[in-house]
């Protein structure tokens, strides 16, 4: 025999769904209101403390080097200290309140009422949630004693600041939804417990709520935009130690490029032209040997900047243009025909000016070694009132028609030239021109360079 149908088998479907959805629907106030209660009762969690400035720490003195901590938190001793105010002050305005009433009520009842009135405060600190459940729990159960004789408010002025502070506690440190279910729990409570106070009651709590929020609200943006500055302060850092290390880059290429490029010309012309002559091949290698030394000696300078935390910095000034004719010299041993031209007052230029021309017509000239050797190079440094123009031109040399018979590799050596002249506000061309390959860099001289 087959089972009776149930009566939700017999509603239609359309019918079933519109009941589904209603019952939800009445039932959502029910749930949304439930979270709040339910995590300020009992599974909410208050934010970590934070942490302490030293203006309210201080040290143990040394006289009571025996206790088990060694700092001494102001806060927590002031609220232990008003926790002993409220509690002595609440218990001696009970007493006398029952004796003029003429209680009956024990002694051991009016300090209970009084603790209950007090000591959730010590707690609100470190563990904010919880000095304020105890409070709820504590408030109550004081005021069943203290309503004996209190007959027209049985809340004391120590319950009432009390319960204040470690409601502000709990709002300062909690999310808003448990801030929501505090401020309902609490007007629950005041209507259950006194109503004809409850608006007084609930009027103090909502200010007190309001005013831990706030304060809550204004520290996580003081954090928050701490934060975003400590950030900001750590992307600057890397991106000047960025700068720097391209900085460095860009010297050491200068510098390697150039007198490697010599030193592998020399090394392959000195056997050459020696050509059995031990005396002219000790003078070969000597040179080979002088150009590695000042390559070294260039490279340390370079690096030095890397060791100024341990005072080994090498003080020695960057080369200018001072030093253009021992680079003339050293490209002329290398096979390259340079014709060197100087035009206008070349003295007194900016430090940054003169180091940026000296490694752009260094690095022209290692380009035409490697690229060009054996080839003819013009290289003119003219100066026009507030720039100075760089000019380095080379012809085809002796590489074959197949080879590129200039300086264009776009490698380090390039890209480096366009930073200098980018940094100094400046302009660069490069390009073929003819067979062979030209760089011209025009440099503002100013006072900021």
């Amino acid at each position: 025999m087959a089972a009776p149908p149930t009566l939700i088998r017999v509603i239609p479907s359309p019918a079933r769904q519109f009941l589904a959805r209603h019952t939800r629907r009445a039932w959502e106030p029910a749930v949304r209101l439930a979270r709040p209660l339910t995590e300020a009762l009992v599974t909410g969690v208050p934010d970590p403390a934070r942490p302490r400035s030293r203006r309210l720490t201080r040290r143990v003195p040394r006289a009571l080097g025996l206790l088990p901590f060694q700092r001494i938190d102001l806060v927590l001793l002031g609220d232990l200290a008003l926790t002993f105010v409220l509690f002595g002050g609440g218990l001696s305005y009970l007493q006398t309140e029952a004796a003029t009433a003429r209680s009956s009520l024990d002694q051991e009842g009016l300090m209970f009422a009084a603790l209950a009135f007090s000591l959730p405060l010590a707690l609100r600190d470190r563990w904010p949630l919880a000095a304020w459940r105890s409070a709820f729990l504590l408030v109550p159960l004081g005021t069943v004693v203290s309503r004996q004789f209190l007959h027209e408010v049985p809340y004391t002025a120590a319950a009432s600041i009390m319960y204040i502070l470690v409601v502000y506690a709990a709002a300062v440190r909690s999310e808003r939804h448990i801030t929501v279910g505090v401020w309902i729990v609490s007007f629950l409570g005041a209507w259950m417990i006194h109503p004809n106070s409850m608006a007084l009651v609930v009027g103090t709590v909502s200010v007190t709520v309001l005013f831990g929020y706030n304060v809550r609200t204004r520290r996580l943006a003081a954090g928050l935009l701490a934060e975003e500055e400590r950030r900001s302060e750590r992307a600057l850092a890397g991106q000047a130690a960025l700068e720097e290390r391209a900085r460095i880059a860009r010297e050491l290429h200068d510098v390697v490029a150039h007198h490697m490029s010599v030193i592998a010309i020399q090394a392959e012309a000195v056997p050459l032209q020696a050509a059995g002559d031990a005396r002219r091949l000790e003078e070969g290698l000597k040179e080979i040997r002088a150009l590695s030394l000042a390559a070294m000696t260039e490279m340390r300078r370079v690096l030095g900047v890397l060791r100024e935390g341990d005072g080994l910095a090498d003080t020695a000034p960057q080369p200018g243009l001072g030093r253009l004719e021992e680079l003339v010299d050293t490209a002329r041993s290398a096979g390259l025909d340079v014709t060197l031209k100087l035009i206008g007052d070349l003295a007194g230029l900016p430090t940054a000016v003169s180091l940026s021309a000296y490694r752009i017509a260094q690095e022209s000239l290692s380009n035409a070694m490697r690229h060009a050797p054996g080839s003819t190079v013009s290289l003119k440094v003219a100066r026009y009132g507030a720039e100075l123009h760089v000019q380095v031109t080379n012809s085809a040399g002796h590489r074959s028609s197949k080879e590129p018979g200039h300086m264009g590799h776009m490698g380090h050596g390039l890209v480096g030239m366009r930073e200098r002249v980018s940094v100094l506000g400046g302009r660069l061309w490069v390009g073929p021109t003819g067979t062979g390959f030209a760089v011209t860099a025009i440099l503002p001289i100013t006072e900021d360079a």
